[in-house]
């Protein structure tokens, strides 16, 4: 690929489609996360980020090597790695004596870092370690989160976007209801975040409508917030701008309620209703000759009685 004035043009076939792949498109692809381990790492650390990656599959890239690099003073070499692999979102673990059992969840926006935060592991069971069978590779997953804390404090509110972005998956049109078999519970109490996978299981309940039970089958967490990094205001508003060509066209006089019933508002000119046309019967047309009776009995004059 040669480079002329700032524009890089392809020189064979493989190139161009590589280059088409890498291009801006209206309805972008699946987010794919980079999962990588520090310089020190613990065996929590090294099996969380297998776990994670077993759950994010096929949309991750694991790397196996250790990478010397401390995200919250010097990010360049995340970003060198998310342009290489076209990678929108990571997880950094790392482990030492200040901060054991640390996981960095991050995302970028134009090969740069949006925002991170870092979460210390307090307790942590293994998908290993929870003999039950398990969700297939590549099942949407959906999430579920309960307290106050993700609807008012605002590391709270960043973190719950950010975990949606890195479990929510592709975006489907539509869903079966046998492919509904894998939730994550994220729970905020007293200071701490609680995620816990399960797997739905449609049990027999005598009527149309399954019975759904839970079943636990690993990863479990147990999180507590360390450093941030949040975007400003501006720029985390200028990552969520989407193209004219995607958003909806307003219709005219076109409404919906909170249930989603569509109305329709009509203007109509004011009408005379004496030009109004009604529809004729015949079974109140009147005869003619009752018609004369009452013309005769309406025009005859009234004489007034005196009694003697």
């Amino acid at each position: 690929m040669t480079q002329l004035d700032g524009v890089i043009k392809p020189k064979t076939k493989r190139a161009k489609r590589f280059l088409e792949s890498r291009a801006p498109k209206l309805s972008e692809d699946v987010k794919t996360a980079m999962i990588m381990k520090g310089g020190n790492t613990s065996q929590t650390i090294t099996q969380a980020l297998k776990d994670i990656y077993s759950l994010k599959k096929p949309s991750a890239v694991l790397y196996k090597k250790k990478n010397i690099t401390r995200p919250f003073e010097d990010s360049t070499s995340l970003e060198f790695f998310s342009k290489k692999t076209d990678c929108s979102l990571f997880l950094f673990g790392s482990h030492n004596k200040k901060r054991p059992n640390n996981l960095i969840f991050g995302r970028l926006f134009d090969f740069h870092v949006l925002d991170m935060i870092e979460l210390g592991v307090e307790k942590f069971v293994s998908l290993s370690d929870i003999k039950t069978s398990k969700c297939p590779e590549g099942t949407k997953p959906m999430l579920v989160f309960a307290g106050e804390a993700f609807d008012t404090d605002n590391e709270h509110k960043r973190l719950k976007s950010l975990l949606i972005d890195f479990f929510r998956g592709p975006t489907v049109s539509a869903v079966r209801l046998a492919g509904l078999e894998h939730v994550l519970h994220f729970t905020a109490l007293d200071g701490k975040i609680y995620m816990r996978s399960y797997k739905c299981l449609l049990k027999k309940s005598g009527c149309r409508t399954p019975r759904i039970e839970l079943e636990e089958i690993g990863p479990s967490f147990d999180f507590v917030i360390r450093r941030t990094h949040l975007a400003s205001d501006d720029l985390y508003k200028l990552s969520h701008r989407q193209p004219k060509a995607l958003k909806p066209k307003k219709k005219k006089n076109i409404s919906h309620d909170a249930f989603g019933t569509k109305f329709g508002r009509v203007h109509m000119q004011k009408q005379d209703l004496s030009k109004l046309q009604t529809r004729k019967m015949k079974g109140l047309r009147k005869r003619r000759g009752e018609v004369v009776a009452e013309e005769q009995a309406g025009q005859a004059p009234k004489v007034a009685k005196v009694e003697s």
